[in-house]
């Protein structure tokens, strides 16, 4: 969604369905954040909500947060 005032925001989801121990979201959402502050100039008008729809083990935090990367790099070349 596009930013109502910029730089825009970036609010992050992990229920505890998804990840049942809060080291590992807390664990996910650090990778997450890091790799959002390396995308963050692209990202200044836009809002972005990063949510995990499925239960993740934690041997899939790296996945993940790959996955997410590659989302969030559509996003930051997408035209304004």
């Amino acid at each position: 969604m596009r930013a109502s005032g910029a730089p825009g925001r970036v609010g992050y989801v992990i229920g505890r369905k998804s990840m049942r121990l809060a080291v590992d979201r807390n664990r996910l959402r650090r990778r997450l954040r890091e790799r959002v502050r390396a995308a963050r100039p692209a990202l200044a008008d836009w809002d972005v909500i990063v949510r995990v729809r499925r239960a993740i083990r934690r041997d899939e935090i790296a996945a993940a947060v790959d996955e997410a990367t590659l989302l969030i790099g559509r996003l930051a070349g997408a035209a304004p």
